[in-house]
């Protein structure tokens, strides 16, 4: 589709963090109130079976700055030091579409290194929940808050960007990060040049610990019933886990919490959720005032997913649908016919598919080194890989649309799900005579993906891993990762 320069759509992508595919009511979630993101969807196409290929933070995000997998760009470990590569060799989105003629700003978390790093946008608007162990770098939510007063404070009520505990804001509500990244969105789409089309990226850092709600929307979750966790047949208990997520979840509060203390802590989740998602509603509000809602690509997504409980597990880093599932909803403008609006896609899609697809959308031509698809190409892919850590914290995935592999190396596990019909994975199908073919050619598929230290697991052409281990609960003295006072 060729678009004539000044009919150029202006694009708009929210990222969330830690916000699972299935918590939507899209996805049909029972409890979660988002109803900004269910009126997004009626407008634009739900990309159903969505995933992030390496659940975690940094290598998610890379992949969907360059549309590149993790294997391209270097990093399934959650390398806190890798800097991302240079735009002009491997060309981030807003670095393409910045040559096409379009300024690009961001606001919210990037989560690269160094942490001004601006990876190809013109203007970064910065909040990266006080990593100040990398450097000694003030973002600019944390200058906001000196301004208001609080320097310093953020982190003063307890509460940890790694664990579920919970409380109430304990600042002023226009000092929420979520509510600060909004109305910074807001202002930047204000202060635009009209004579060039734009590209925003609001990177929201909730759902993501620290829970820590705004009292009016713990308010709304106080009376609603919760949803139950879910429990597989191959983990009655932690005890029962794979070394892998054992070793990975053994850090987390919530393993020893009482159930009044879980159950709080995923109410609260949810509020963070509906609280994000009524502020997409400001954020389109300025659009719709500004006159742009009917030229503009809206895209929403989130890095990774959430386990919140399930499988007696939390946060991501597992290729379980709850952490590997993301939620992806694309509107195309109102005149271009190529999305039909109110659709459903059922396609095996990935984080790496967003960039060719907002650059179709534009009429920009893809870079050479995107390994993606654009969604608008009509291809369906027959399975996807996944892959996080190495050595022994490993675990790979092969994703069918039916059938989900996932393989850890440590005592050499292999799980099988029917995920159309088990859509919460609890009945493990390895091992069963019935599925002994389907068992074998995913793991044969499994195989054909692995490269570096993961050849090592394989012998004489079988996959057979590491030796088991067992497992050892570690100390966790920093409470995972708790921040202080900042006195700046």
């Amino acid at each position: 589709m060729n678009i004539s320069s000044d009919e150029r759509p202006n694009v708009l992508l929210i990222c969330v963090d830690h916000w699972s595919g299935l918590f939507t009511r899209p996805a049909g979630h029972q409890v979660v109130m988002t109803p900004t993101i269910a009126q997004i969807a009626r407008n634009g196409v739900n990309f159903s079976r969505a995933y992030s290929a390496c659940p975690v933070c940094i290598p998610a995000r890379r992949t969907l700055l360059t549309g590149q997998t993790s294997r391209s760009h270097g990093d399934r470990i959650f390398n806190e030091y890798g800097e991302m590569p240079d735009p002009e060799e491997v060309p981030t989105l807003p670095q393409t579409l910045r040559q096409s003629g379009y300024q690009a700003h961001a606001v919210g978390k990037l989560h690269v290194y160094p942490q001004r790093d601006r990876v190809g946008f013109d203007e970064v608007i910065l909040n990266e929940e006080g990593r100040h162990h990398l450097a000694d770098v003030t973002d600019d939510w944390e200058l906001y808050l000196a301004e208001q007063g609080y320097p310093g404070q953020e982190y003063a009520a307890g509460m940890c960007n790694n664990d579920y505990l919970t409380r109430s804001w304990h600042l002023p509500d226009h000092c929420h990060p979520i509510n600060w990244a909004a109305t910074q969105m807001c202002r930047t789409i204000c202060r635009r040049d009209p004579r060039k089309p734009a590209f925003w990226y609001l990177s929201f850092i909730g759902p993501h610990p620290p829970v820590w709600p705004l009292q009016a929307y713990m308010d709304l979750y106080r009376d609603v019933e919760l949803d139950e966790r879910v429990y597989g047949d191959w983990c009655p208990s932690f005890e029962d886990l794979p070394y892998g997520p054992k070793r990975y979840m053994d850090q987390f509060a919530m393993r020893h919490a009482l159930r009044h203390e879980v159950d709080l802590g995923r109410r609260a989740f949810y509020a963070n959720i509906t609280h994000i998602d009524h502020q997409i509603r400001v954020v389109i509000g300025t659009l719709r005032e500004q006159g742009l809602l009917d030229n503009i690509i809206l895209a929403f997504t989130s890095d990774h997913g959430e386990m919140l409980g399930d499988h007696h597990m939390w946060a991501k880093g597992v290729m379980y649908e709850k952490s590997a599932r993301v939620p992806l909803i694309v509107v195309p403008p109102s005149k271009d016919d190529r999305l039909a609006p109110g659709s459903s896609d059922d396609r095996l899609v990935e984080l790496q598919d967003i960039m060719p697809t907002l650059l179709d959308l534009c009429g920009v031509d893809i870079p050479n080194t995107v390994d993606g698809s654009s969604l608008l190409q009509g291809q369906r892919r027959p399975h996807l890989y996944g892959e996080y850590a190495e050595d022994e914290e490993a675990t790979r995935m092969i994703c069918e649309e039916r059938f989900k592999l996932i393989y850890y190396p440590v005592g050499s596990v292999s799980q099988l799900f029917d995920v159309k019909a088990d859509p919460l994975e609890q009945l493990n199908l390895a091992g069963a005579k019935k599925h002994r073919e389907t068992q074998q050619r995913l793991t044969d598929l499994l195989v054909q993906h692995l490269y570096g230290s993961d050849l090592e697991w394989v012998r004489d052409g079988e996959l057979v891993g590491l030796p088991d281990r067992v497992f050892e609960p570690r100390l966790n003295r920093g409470l995972s990762g708790q921040r202080g006072w900042r006195f700046i």
